[in-house]
């Protein structure tokens, strides 16, 4: 399959050679994005061509417990999720 992925350093790293800036803006270009990334979660945050962090609620629901069979209540959340865009789909499964 594919290779070890790569650790946050590699990350940085290669974002800095990229866009041609020190390790220490592309740190801080990351961390940026991650903040973003958090804080509007709620909205609908886009990376285009990489996909969308939204926040959904799930309702209650019935489910049963795997060791016992016995039915079980399981309560109404919120969850958040990860909707991968049609473009990197298309890239990454070709």
């Amino acid at each position: 399959m594919a290779g070890k992925r790569k650790t946050k350093s590699q990350i940085i790293a290669e974002i800095a050679e990229k866009a041609e800036i020190s390790k220490k803006q592309g740190k801080a270009v990351l961390e940026a994005l991650v903040a973003m990334a958090y804080k509007e979660a709620v909205n609908g945050f886009k990376i285009p061509g990489l996909g969308k962090l939204v926040v959904r609620d799930r309702k209650a629901r019935m489910g049963r417990n795997p060791a016992t069979g016995a039915t079980i209540q399981i309560p109404a959340k919120r969850v958040l999720k990860f909707r991968v865009a049609k473009d990197a789909k298309l890239a990454i499964l070709k």
